[in-house]
């Protein structure tokens, strides 16, 4: 299947966590195109917005805006993967910023966490209450406020090396179920983070949303297969 929306701009991309209105209105001076995952779609209309794709399984499509926006919808069937996946998979985007996949259901937030390294991709920002998410690019340099919280945790065995963080990585060999990189914070008002793999994730707090935005489409990606 070729891709489903593409766009010269970057995208919002709403899943069906839910997310405040402030929250809406902030991703889209950002990422003004409007994309929602399946039921995410229910609560963008409910929020007085028209998503310009709505792309899933449809299975928690409300029937009403099935019918409504049954030109925007794009149904995908299979269910070996979530609808973050689908929609990582069949949106072209400079930059998605993805609102509505982290919340009360543990698994859910667990899964966008998995999509973010199966894709693997650093132009995918996740944003959640408190934090933002992305997978780390090969390399990254960010503006720091000393003793801000720079959070790593490897999704995969993977190893790397930085500047500017109070216990450096250097050295470490990161797993899921060994070392990881939780709670870490800045020593200087500049980070940079390399990796050799696509498999760290980095959160930091929502007030980075902006500068982490600039930084990593500054950056070079890691090269897609």
């Amino acid at each position: 299947m070729s891709v489903l929306f593409s766009t010269q701009n970057s995208v919002t991309l709403v899943g069906g966590a839910g997310f405040s209105t402030a929250d809406l209105d902030l991703a889209l001076t950002l990422a003004p195109e409007l994309v929602a995952a399946d039921g995410g779609a229910n609560s963008l209309v409910d929020a007085g917005h028209l998503p310009q794709a709505i792309i899933g399984d449809i299975d928690s499509l409300r029937d009403d805006l099935r019918h409504q926006l049954a030109d925007k919808v794009h149904r995908i069937a299979e269910q070996d993967s979530t609808d973050f996946d689908k929609c990582l998979a069949f949106v072209n985007a400079p930059f998605i910023l993805a609102l509505g996949f982290t919340g009360a259901r543990l698994d859910h937030t667990l899964a966008a966490m998995s999509s973010l390294v199966r894709f693997g991709s650093a132009r995918v920002l996740v944003v959640a209450e408190k934090d933002i998410t992305f997978l780390a690019p090969p390399r990254l340099t960010l503006p720091a406020t000393i003793g801000q919280r720079v959070s790593l945790f490897p999704m995969g065995r993977c190893a790397g090396r930085s500047q500017g963080l109070f216990w450096p990585i250097d050295g470490l060999d990161f797993t899921p179920s060994g070392v990881i990189g939780t709670s870490n914070k800045a020593s200087s008002t500049q980070v940079t983070l390399e990796f050799d793999s696509p498999d760290m994730l980095v959160l930091l707090p929502r007030a980075q949303l902006q500068d982490t935005i600039t930084a990593l489409t500054a950056t070079p990606d890691w090269p897609r297969t």
